[in-house]
């Protein structure tokens, strides 16, 4: 289409005009008739918005419409950001309990989306909110509208089910070191008492839902699936990840629903995977639980969950305080529960029998994972790090987090981490018994591994709770992802000078993720590549890091083996000793009596 030339003419003389300038004003009106608005000024700050954007990969802008509200991110140099984006309705009143209502069915409006949200409210974390639906979403500054098909790493963070927010998930650092530019997305859901309430009030009657929190992270999922190539990401390239009850949290939606992923993600990442109790729901453990929270709520039997959910959250919060000090040898009290619907099977079972999702996965844990667990425990009976703890202190412990195991067991588990201190007679206290007179024929084998140096009951109380809880579950999730027909990768951090207790390997994540000790040189160099094996795993499907050692997938899916040794001296592929490969399957025999 040309301009008509009499409009030229009009508009100035053409002799007026050098050649450059005059082709300049002809290609401004043939913008114009095209496309009904000038041509925008060279250095405008203002990008096309992507409610007048149909895919054909102009910048996004950090306004974005969607069905429900427009929300009005921040920009910078290298980031578009969008905090608070409500992602569900206010879980309050009649929704307590229940499955999220997402997306919202209000209309929003305008929202400045430049804030963080409150965190959840829990027995963990009382100053949170019950409104705390919301997630946030990072694109790189130069991410395409709906035409650039960015991976997508959505995290989930941890706390025991019990605290935690989207506020650690910061993907500053990560994007700087990616090779690959990625869309990020940090969401929060319902906690403690409000997340994972369970019962036959709830269940029973159809009044409610457990496992609300699971169900937040999924419609959190589903979300990213409807609009997140509006901020530039590609809903067929999602990573999930996530941290401890992260971790776990990544390998519950792994096995949810028989294994059917509803095509809401394509790989995971967990980091220190937490092998929670998953009891039945309903249940006598669960249904005793809900029983106690409502009467110190005040809300008799009869009709306890109508009741819990007209009362204010102030009231909830005194009930869930006064819970917890009745109960004080257990750490967390909510957690999954087998549900029968959306959690069907437990973990060690689900996973060995190939039901979860087929998708890659990358899954490690901590050289000290298990470290102050029970150290911290207010309870003296279950406090492993007093000068007089003992053997029944240790039992106690496991007890109180998983209640049905039986001291038998225990003390058979118990022989496959030996004391190296020698008692008075100049023998440790597991060799002062004879492993003839144990049904366990493995107790003086060469899978006992002497190398372990637990000199106190505190040192057997570290390896034991961290091996079940998190080492043993990374090993077993990426075990068995191999085994079924996917790609796996597992690691092990291990660092001498930050230490390598849980969560500490976040500091090469996130910036708000720090040590009482500065990272030096190597601590540093590490971090590096670990951000970039694991952008690299999330953006292409292989952990990959400029100079570093290439990362082999699992070749022996009954010991997770080889996994990658990241340590600031050296990282390395490493195999699973068959003692730890022992003392895994041990836990993993018991899961019925442990349930997990």
């Amino acid at each position: 289409m040309t301009a008509p030339k009499s409009q030229a003419v009009h508009l100035v003389s053409r002799s007026a005009l050098s050649r450059p300038t005059l082709l300049l004003l002809i290609i401004s009106l043939l913008y114009v008739r095209v496309f009904g608005t000038p041509i925008p000024s060279p250095g405008t700050s203002e990008r096309p918005s992507s409610d007048d954007d149909d895919g054909g990969g102009s910048k996004i802008s950090n306004t974005v419409k969607l069905d429900y509200g427009t929300f009005v991110g921040v920009s910078d140099s290298d980031m578009l950001s969008w905090k608070g984006i409500r992602y569900a309705e206010a879980p309050v009143k009649e929704l307590r309990w229940k499955a999220p209502v997402s997306p919202p069915k209000e209309k929003l409006g305008t929202v400045q989306a430049n804030k963080l949200p409150k965190q959840c409210v829990s027995l963990g974390q009382p100053d949170g909110d019950e409104d705390c639906l919301f997630l946030n979403v990072f694109s790189p500054a130069d991410a395409n509208n709906e035409g650039s098909g960015l991976p997508v790493l959505v995290w989930i963070h941890g706390g025991g089910f019990q605290q935690g927010s989207s506020e650690e998930g910061n993907p500053a650092k990560l994007m700087k070191s990616s090779k690959k530019p990625f869309v990020f997305v940090s969401i929060q859901y319902r906690l403690g008492e409000f997340g994972f309430l369970a019962g036959s009030q709830i269940q029973g009657s159809g009044k409610g839902d457990a496992n609300a929190g699971l169900l937040d992270q999924r419609a959190a999922l589903k979300w990213v699936q409807n609009y997140i190539s509006k901020f530039g990401g590609d809903p067929k390239q999602v990573t999930i990840w996530g941290q401890s009850a992260g971790g776990g949290s990544t390998m519950f939606q792994l096995m949810a629903n028989d294994g059917d992923s509803e095509g809401l993600f394509h790989a995971a990442i967990g980091d220190s995977p937490s092998m929670t109790l998953t009891p039945s729901a309903p249940g006598d453990y669960v249904n005793d639980l809900f029983d106690a929270y409502a009467g110190f709520a005040g809300c008799n039997k009869d009709d306890a969950l109508t009741c819990l959910r007209s009362l204010p959250l102030s009231k909830l919060k005194s009930a869930a305080s006064q819970l917890k000090s009745s109960r004080p040898d257990t750490k967390y009290l909510f957690a999954p529960v087998l549900d029968g619907s959306f959690i069907k099977e437990r973990p060690v079972k689900a996973f060995a029998d190939g039901r979860f999702a087929k998708v890659n996965a990358l899954f490690g844990s901590n050289t000290e994972d298990g470290f102050g667990w029970s150290a911290k425990m207010s309870s003296k009976k279950v406090n492993t790090a007093t000068p007089d703890a003992n053997e029944d202190n240790l039992y106690n412990f496991f007890e109180g987090q998983y209640p049905k195991i039986s001291r038998q067991s225990f003390d058979e588990i118990l022989k496959l981490y030996p004391m190296s201190k020698k008692n008075d007679n100049g023998k440790s206290r597991r060799e002062s018994e004879s492993p003839e007179s144990s049904s366990n024929t493995d107790a003086g084998s060469n899978l006992i591994d002497t190398s372990l140096k637990l000199n106190t009951v505190n040192d057997q109380s570290v390896q034991m709770y961290g091996e079940l809880r998190y080492i043993c579950t990374a090993s077993m999730i990426a075990g068995n992802v191999s085994g079924h027909g996917s790609k796996a990768y597992q690691y092990r951090y291990d660092n001498s000078h930050l230490n390598s207790h849980h969560h500490f390997e976040l500091q090469a994540m996130f910036p708000s993720d720090k040590s009482s000790k500065s990272p030096n040189d190597a601590d540093k160099a590490l971090f590096e590549k670990m951000r970039q094996y694991w952008t690299s795993f999330a953006t292409s499907g292989i952990p990959e890091a400029e100079g570093g050692t290439k990362w082999d997938p699992i070749q022996d899916k009954d010991s997770g083996s080889p996994r990658m040794l990241l340590s600031p001296e050296t990282q390395k592929m490493e195999m699973l000793g068959l003692p730890l490969v022992h003392r895994c399957s041990a836990w993993h025999r018991i899961s019925e009596e442990l349930e997990i």
